[in-house]
Formats: structure tokens, C-alpha cells, sequence
């Protein structure tokens, strides 16, 4: 491990021009990670099972997984300013559908229609990162600008406060409120953070079509997948390393599912619904203070060892769901989970801007979160069925069967990511040493 540097956020926070699209994208995380979760608290408050529950936050998730990179090529390509706020249109013509549904007690079939049309939300992530790998690559914040690492894990500290807050707001405003509280609270931020973000055109990217064939990076930045129309392959098809860390996030998206719905099962199962609130909010404090902990550390580590270790230490945390049968057990494996999250997020964004070209950001980012959204597919609906079946310990089990692959695939495919990336973090310093046999 390299140096402890506290004041590395300084170069971050001294960009003024970021203020903006940063502020947008910081309230547009908190409806993304409201869905699932608020989705599940807002249909089972509401009376109905979590069996459907589950359901339906599945059928979100899917829809998320296809729609979204498919969305975030075309901001790729048009520009965010010209995609965005139609993709947030459909995305809010979805949510208002299922929330009145649900208010009116109308047909449980229509929540499924409702939940194809909120897969449109766009990817606030991916959206920021483009914005700050757009201002540091093209020069325009001078010596001041800070460096990439530096970027993603303040990135990753924002992401790791809406991940983390997010499902414990809306848990809180649901139950407390009422069922729709949460999830109108989310829908109100993301229409905000998008007025706001369609606003900051100045550090807007340029859009790349025109350009000619995916992968013609910048003078500095060398091509990095095959030369060919960008509408006609995806990062997913072209880019290993993509493949590899969509499938790693599919078992974490898979993890969370079933810890963020099994952990609203147990409260339940108590008597109270808030105190999943309560444990969910004392783990976000520790993620987001191991994120910006994380940030200030410089690590000698080629990349593909990084995320090896974080994997490692992220599925053995959270590989001892099995143990919560109470809620003092549920709090100190998430508090300990934790800790490693936020770093593992950071690492793994970083991982895939060192594997795709600048122009394409966007799209590959998003494909990485489609893993999480995808595994969120598999979760709710996984952990529904046995919650109602066996009870909330026995789907706790489940989490820790998707933890614990998180790091078997890592290492299964870890000379995938070694031969892709070492040469990738040398063009990204101008150097291009040749590799070692």
C-alpha cells in the first residue's frame, strides 16, 4: 500500500464547475436506489404479498438491465442534455402509474406494465463520471485538475451515501408516512437532479456520433476495442473486462436484493418495520466513512490485484449472512460488510474506465450497474419466496450463497483481468512498456 494523503479531495472539491452537474447526480443516485427496496416496503405496507412484491421490483430491475445501457449509448452518442430528460419522462410516467395503482387498490397486473417503463431511469453514475473524465481528459481544469483515482473514489463516497441512505429514507417515510411516501420523495429528487443536470451544459461531454468507429480514443489514449460503428457492438460484446464485472455485479445486485428485502422480512418478523431503517442506516454511516477513507489511500497495487483483495474481503464479510438469525447478529455482519463495500464500488468503477474508451464511458459504466440491477432481479423475488415459504434467516442463507461467489469469480477469471488491464494503466500514464511474459 502506498501513501495516506487526507487532502487529495481539495483538487476535487476546488472545481467549482462540477458543483452542478454533481449536485444533479447526487439526487438522481437517491431515486435509483430507492426503487427496488421502496418498491418492496411501499406494495407489502400496502397489504399486498412479498411475493408479488418481489415481483414487481424484479420486473424493474429487468427493464433497468435491458433499457438503461441502451439509454446511456444513445446519451453516449446525442449528448446528456438531448436523452436524458426523456428517459426521466418515461421513467416518471411508470412510477406515477404504479404508485396509483397502488393508492386506488387497482389490478395487481398493472404494476408490471408500471415496472417496464421505470426501466428508463438514467444512469446518474455513469452520467457524473462521464462529466469529470470529460473535464480532467480534455485538459480544460489545467494543472488543477485532479486525478482520476482521486475522482472515482469521491465518486464512489457519493454513490455509497445514496446506495446506502437511500433504502433506509424510503423505508422510514413509508413506514412512517405512508406506503408511497418513500418512493414519491425518490421520484421528486430524480425529476429536480435532472432539470438541474440538463442545466450544466458547460461541462457537458461531446456527443461521439460522428466520430466514426467506437474506439478511437484521444491522441494520448489509444484504441481499445475493435473498429466499428458504435450503434452496431456493445462493451458487453467487445470488452472482457466489461463481461467479467457485469457477471460480478449481477451477484452483488443478487446479494443486496435479498439483504435489503430479507432484512424489511425480519423487521417484520419483530413487530416493527423500522428497525430494518435503523440497520440499514448504522451500516451507511460505516460504508460511507470507509469510502472516503478509502479515497485518501494510494495503493502500488496493479489494478487487478486491487479488486481481487476488495472482492475477497467484500464476500467473506458478507458471506456470514447464514449467522443472522437477530437482529444484533444482522447488525454486526452488515456493520462489517460494510466496510469493505464502498471500496470494492470504487475499485471495480475504476476497473472499467481503464477498459473502455473515454467517448464510451457512459455506456460501460452503466453496463456494470445493469449487473446490480440485474442480480436485483433475482434477489427480491429469490428472497420473496423464502421469506413467505421458510422465514427471513433461512433467505439470509440465500445472501451469503451470492457473497461468496462474488470472490469465486474474481479469482476464476483474474488472468482475464491481469492481461487486459496492466496494459490498459500504462496508457492511461502515456507509457507503453511491453508486457511481461
Amino acid at each position: 500500500m502506498g501513501a495516506v494523503d487526507p487532502s487529495v479531495y481539495k483538487s476535487v472539491l476546488k472545481v467549482r464547475r462540477a458543483y452542478g452537474f454533481d449536485i444533479a447526480c447526487f439526487l438522481m443516485r437517491f431515486y435509483q436506489y430507492m426503487m427496488n427496496v421502496g418498491t418492496v416496503t411501499m406494495i407489502t405496507l400496502s397489504g399486498h404479498s412479498f411475493l408479488l412484491a418481489g415481483a414487481v421490483s424484479s420486473a424493474i430491475a429487468i427493464s433497468t438491465f435491458i433499457v438503461a445501457p441502451q439509454v446511456s449509448r444513445l446519451v453516449d452518442r446525442y449528448g446528456q442534455s438531448r436523452v436524458v430528460p426523456f428517459a426521466t419522462a418515461i421513467t416518471v410516467l411508470g412510477f406515477a402509474l404504479l404508485v396509483g395503482n397502488m393508492a386506488l387498490g387497482g389490478p395487481e397486473w398493472l404494476c408490471f406494465p408500471a415496472a417496464v417503463l421505470m426501466g428508463f431511469v438514467p444512469s446518474a453514475p455513469a452520467l457524473a463520471r462521464a462529466r469529470w473524465t470529460h473535464l480532467i481528459r480534455s485538459g480544460e481544469l489545467g494543472k488543477d485538475a485532479p486525478d482520476l483515482r482521486t475522482m472515482f473514489s469521491y465518486e464512489g463516497v457519493l454513490d455509497d451515501i445514496g446506495f446506502m441512505f437511500g433504502p433506509s429514507i424510503s423505508i422510514a417515510l413509508a413506514s412512517s408516512i405512508a406506503p408511497v411516501a418513500g418512493m414519491l420523495a425518490g421520484a421528486i429528487a430524480l425529476v429536480v437532479g435532472t432539470v438541474v443536470l440538463t442545466l450544466s451544459r458547460s461541462t457537458e461531454p461531446k456527443p461521439s456520433m460522428g466520430k466514426g468507429a467506437a474506439g478511437q480514443g484521444s491522441a494520448d489514449e489509444p484504441a481499445k476495442v475493435a473498429d466499428v460503428p458504435a450503434k452496431e457492438r456493445s462493451l458487453l460484446a467487445t470488452t472482457p473486462v466489461v463481461r467479467v464485472l457485469f457477471v460480478t455485479m449481477m451477484f452483488l445486485g443478487a446479494m443486496f436484493g435479498v439483504y435489503d428485502s430479507t432484512t424489511v422480512g425480519l423487521a417484520e418478523e419483530l413487530g416493527d418495520a423500522n428497525i430494518a431503517s435503523v440497520a440499514l442506516m448504522i451500516s451507511a454511516f460505516v460504508s460511507m466513512g470507509a469510502g472516503f477513507v478509502f479515497g485518501m489511500l494510494r495503493f502500488r497495487a496493479p489494478q487487478y490485484q486491487q479488486i481481487t483483495v476488495a472482492a475477497l474481503l467484500l464476500g467473506g464479510s458478507f458471506g456470514a449472512m447464514f449467522l443472522i438469525e437477530s437482529m444484533p447478529v444482522l447488525l454486526v455482519v452488515t456493520v462489517v460488510g460494510s466496510l469493505f463495500y464502498a471500496p470494492f464500488l470504487i475499485v471495480a468503477n475504476a476497473t472499467v474506465e481503464r477498459a473502455v474508451p473515454t467517448e464510451r464511458l457512459t455506456e460501460g459504466i452503466t453496463w456494470v450497474n445493469a449487473g446490480i440491477t440485474c442480480g436485483m432481479a433475482v434477489g427480491p423475488s429469490a428472497a420473496g419466496f423464502m421469506i413467505d415459504g421458510f422465514g427471513a434467516p433461512a433467505s439470509f442463507d440465500l445472501g451469503a450463497l451470492f457473497a461468496v461467489a462474488i470472490p469465486v469469480l474474481i479469482l476464476l477469471f483474474r488472468r482475464v483481468l491481469k492481461s487486459q488491464l496492466r496494459q490498459e494503466c500504462y496508457q492511461e500514464m502515456g507509457k507503453a512498456p511491453a508486457r511481461e511474459k
